[in-house]
C-alpha cells in the first residue's frame, strides 16, 4: 500500500542537506509551508538557495531561515516586507536574484515540465536581461530564461489523500502547484488527509505522482500580512 505520510515536519525534512536548492510555495504569507520551514530552522541546515515569490517577514516563513543565516541566495520577485532581508542584502551577506513574478512562475513550471529554458519578452531592455541571450520573435526582443530544477519542493495544500493528491484552497494555491513539480523531491504539508477516493478527481490541482512526502500540519497561524480597515 502506498502511503506518503510522515510523522511530522522534522522527519520529512531530515535529509535536506547543506547547500540544497529549495522551491518554496506561497505568496506573501498566504499558502506558505510554515511547519516545514520551521522544521528547517530547527535543524539549522544552511547555505540554502531558495526560489520563492517572497522572503517571508522577519519572524515568520522564510524570514526564520534568514534570521538564522541559513539562506545563501534568494531568487524572488518581491522582498519588501523583511527588514533582515534588506540588512543582509545591503551588507553583502545575502545573494539576491530578482525575477519578474510571471517569469518566476513560468521558470518553476518549465522545470516541472522538463523544459530547460524558454524565451519571454518580459524584462527585455532592462537589467533583467543583462548577461542573458536575447532574440527577436514576432518583432519583439525576448530574453532566454532557465527553468528551475530544485532539489526539494516545500509546499502547503488544503487537503490530500495518502497517495499525495493535493487540493489547494482559493488564493492559497498561488505558486504552490508550480513549486511542487519543479523539485526532485516534493514535500507537502496539508491541513487534512482524507481517504483515497474521497477527493473529486476534477478538484485535484496537483496529482500525487509529483508528491513524495506528506505532513499533516496543525495550528496554522494564517497571518494577514497587512490589515486594511476604513
Amino acid at each position: 500500500m502506498i502511503d506518503k505520510r510522515y510523522p511530522d515536519a522534522l522527519a520529512a525534512v531530515a535529509d535536506i542537506p547543506e547547500g540544497a536548492h529549495l522551491a518554496v510555495g506561497g505568496f506573501g504569507l498566504c499558502g506558505i509551508p510554515e511547519h516545514l520551514i520551521a522544521a528547517l530552522a530547527k535543524r539549522g541546515v544552511g547555505q540554502l538557495t531558495c526560489y520563492s515569490n517572497n522572503a517571508g517577514v522577519d519572524d515568520f516563513g522564510l524570514g526564520l531561515l534568514l534570521k538564522h543565516h541559513q539562506i545563501k541566495k534568494m531568487v524572488s520577485s518581491y522582498v519588501g516586507e523583511n527588514a533582515e532581508f534588506e540588512r543582509q542584502f545591503l551588507s553583502g551577506e545575502l545573494e539576491v536574484e530578482l525575477v519578474p513574478q510571471g517569469t518566476l512562475a513560468e521558470r518553476m513550471r518549465a522545470g516541472g515540465a522538463g523544459i530547460p529554458a524558454f524565451f519571454t519578452p518580459t524584462g527585455a531592455g532592462t537589467q533583467v536581461a543583462e548577461g542573458k541571450e536575447v532574440r527577436p520573435f514576432r518583432g519583439r526582443d525576448c530574453v532566454l530564461e532557465s527553468g528551475i530544477f530544485a532539489d526539494f519542493s516545500l509546499v502547503k495544500a488544503w487537503k490530500a489523500d495518502r497517495l499525495g493528491n493535493l487540493v489547494f484552497r482559493k488564493t492559497a494555491r498561488n505558486f504552490n502547484p508550480m513549486a511542487a513539480t519543479c523539485g526532485r523531491i516534493c514535500i507537502a504539508e496539508v491541513e487534512e488527509i482524507v481517504e483515497v477516493g474521497s477527493l473529486d478527481p476534477d478538484a485535484i490541482h496537483t496529482p500525487g505522482i509529483f508528491v513524495h512526502r506528506l505532513v499533516l500540519g496543525t495550528s496554522y497561524e494564517k497571518r494577514i500580512e497587512k490589515v486594511v480597515t476604513r
